[in-house]
């Protein structure tokens, strides 16, 4: 394997060392998964990823909510 010197700003080298022994994983396997991600299109940020807190916080909402038509009549009107 081939071996890639990489400077890391001091917050993120703890971040890195902190979440590799959260993990029991090298530094190295977590940066190669990252790299792995981002080669196969899978690092980027979903919308979920940026709406996850907002998700499941409507009270008595109708179960059919996100299917039924009805509710959207006169939206955007």
């Amino acid at each position: 394997m081939k071996t890639v010197s990489v400077k890391l700003s001091p917050p993120l080298a703890r971040w890195l060392s902190r979440r590799s022994r959260e993990l029991n994983r090298t530094q190295s396997d977590l940066v190669r998964d990252a790299l792995e991600q981002q080669r196969n299109g899978h690092g980027g940020v979903t919308c979920h990823d940026l709406a996850k807190d907002l998700c499941g916080i409507m009270r008595n909402a109708p179960p059919d909510l996100s299917t039924n038509p009805k509710y959207m009549e006169g939206f955007g009107e």
